[in-house]
C-alpha cells in the first residue's frame, strides 16, 4: 500500500491528477453531446488543426493557448461554411481541411528553430506542466465544464432536433458555434494532459461508454464523468509505475473500460443482448 501511495509524495503528480480530473470532466460532458450530435470527427479535426496555430503564436511571441484556440475555431467554422455552400459532405470536408492544417502546421514546425518538443505537443507532459498552468487549465477547465452544463438542455435539444429549437425561438446558430466554441476551447487545455494526437479519444470514448450503460442523458453525463476521471486517475498511477507516457496510459485505460462496457454493460453489452435474445 505505501509504494501504491507513494506517487501522492510528489508535487507534480498532485497536479497531474488534480488537472486531469478536471479535464477529464469537461472531455467527458463534452463527449455526451458529440456523440448524439454526430460530431465525432469534429473533435479529431479540431485536435490536429491547433497545431499551425500553436506554431504561429510562438513566432509572434503570444501565448500558445491563443493560437491554438484561433486556429481551432476557424477550422469549425470554414468547416461548417465549405459544407453549406457546396455539394461536399460534412465527414469529407472536414477530413480534408484538417489534414491540411496539420500539415501546415508541420511544415512551419520543421522551419521554425525553437525549444519546443512536437512530442509534447503530440502526446501531451501532464507529469511536466507548471504550477502556472496548473491554475491556466483549472480556470479555463472550469468555465467550459459550468458553460456546458448550464446550458446542457439547450445543446441537448439542437443535437436531438434542431427544427424544435428553432420553432421554440432558441438561436440555435448561435448555441452550435457556442459547442463548437466550446470544443475548441477543451483542446487547448487538454494539449497540455494527452497533446494532439489522443485528445480525440478524451473526447469520444467517455460518452460511448456511457451510452452503452443508459439512455437517460443526465444519467449518461454521471456515467461519461466517472470513466473518465477514474480512468485518467488510474492511468497516471500505471504511468508512474510502469514509466510509460501518461496520455498514452489514460487512453489506454478508457480503451479497455470501453471494450468491457460494449461486453458487459447491461442495458446494451453485447452479452445482455444474447440472452435476451
Amino acid at each position: 500500500m505505501n509504494e501504491f501511495l507513494e506517487p501522492f509524495q510528489y508535487a507534480f503528480m498532485r497536479d497531474a491528477l488534480l488537472v486531469g480530473t478536471v479535464i477529464a470532466a469537461m472531455c467527458a460532458v463534452l463527449s455526451c453531446f458529440l456523440i448524439l450530435k454526430g460530431w465525432s470527427l469534429m473533435g479529431d479535426a479540431i485536435s490536429h488543426a491547433v497545431l499551425p496555430g500553436i506554431v504561429l503564436a510562438y513566432i509572434a511571441g503570444i501565448p500558445l493557448a491563443i493560437g491554438a484556440f484561433a486556429a481551432g475555431l476557424f477550422c469549425a467554422v470554414s468547416s461548417g461554411f465549405i459544407q453549406q455552400n457546396s455539394r461536399i459532405k460534412e465527414d469529407t470536408v472536414m477530413g480534408v481541411v484538417f489534414s491540411g492544417m496539420f500539415a501546415f502546421g508541420l511544415v512551419l514546425f520543421s522551419r521554425t528553430e525553437s525549444d519546443m518538443h512536437l512530442d509534447h505537443i503530440l502526446v501531451g507532459n501532464i507529469l511536466g506542466i507548471r504550477h502556472s498552468q496548473v491554475w491556466q487549465s483549472l480556470a479555463l477547465g472550469g468555465v467550459v465544464l459550468a458553460v456546458t452544463l448550464a446550458l446542457r438542455r439547450d445543446l441537448l435539444l439542437i443535437c436531438f432536433d434542431p427544427a424544435q429549437a428553432r420553432v421554440m425561438a432558441l438561436p440555435d446558430k448561435f448555441l452550435n458555434y457556442l459547442l463548437l466554441s466550446l470544443l475548441s476551447l477543451a483542446i487547448v487545455v487538454s494539449l497540455q494532459t494527452v497533446g494532439i494526437i489522443l485528445v480525440v479519444a478524451m473526447l469520444i470514448t467517455p460518452g460511448s461508454i456511457a451510452h452503452l450503460w443508459t439512455d437517460r442523458f443526465d444519467r449518461m453525463l454521471a456515467i461519461a464523468v466517472a470513466a473518465a476521471t477514474g480512468s485518467t486517475a488510474t492511468g497516471i498511477f500505471v504511468s508512474y509505475h510502469l514509466d510509460a507516457s501518461t496520455g498514452a496510459c489514460i487512453v489506454l485505460v478508457q480503451t479497455l473500460l470501453f471494450v468491457a462496457s460494449l461486453a458487459f454493460a447491461p442495458k446494451y453489452g453485447i452479452l445482455r443482448r444474447k440472452s435476451v435474445a
